[in-house]
């Protein structure tokens, strides 16, 4: 649920808190639960494919931080902790986008994309779709 800038996480004890961007770690983590959908610590480590594989120990701190700031649950099946993301990626992705144009292009949308569409490495085909995009919007927009 997004609302304003703000994405809004319930978290196990119905408090909610504005969450904020995943560290590097997070992430790395978020993105192995995104693809298991849940998973212990065990399925965590055999998924994540890194070699070296990630400490047990270090993704078990991560997790308890990560469920701290409401990004991941956790639930006990047997005596496997079984965690899985609270939060989308598609709401990473556009908090990171929002934290971006803020931080670089003065909270504006424009001069974000325009810097975007400056970059010569975008194929034809993107551009298509960017352009479909554009009229797509156009179209909402005086609907």
């Amino acid at each position: 649920m997004l609302k304003s800038q703000n994405f809004l996480v319930m978290r196990k004890a119905k408090r909610s808190q504005a969450a904020v961007l995943p560290t590097p770690g997070e992430l790395r983590l978020l993105r192995v639960l995104w693809r298991l959908g849940e998973g212990s610590i065990e399925d965590i480590l055999t998924a994540a494919d890194e070699n070296p594989a990630p400490n047990y120990k270090t993704v078990q701190t991560l997790l308890r931080i990560m469920e701290n700031k409401g990004q991941v649950d956790h639930f006990q099946k047997g005596r496997a902790f079984i965690f899985r993301p609270l939060i989308r990626q598609n709401d990473v992705h556009r908090l990171s986008i929002r934290d971006m144009m803020k931080k670089y292009f003065t909270g504006s949308r424009t001069e974000l994309l325009v810097e975007l569409l400056r970059d010569e490495r975008i194929p034809p085909k993107q551009l298509r779709e960017l352009e479909n995009l554009i009229r797509e919007r156009r179209k909402d927009v005086k609907g």
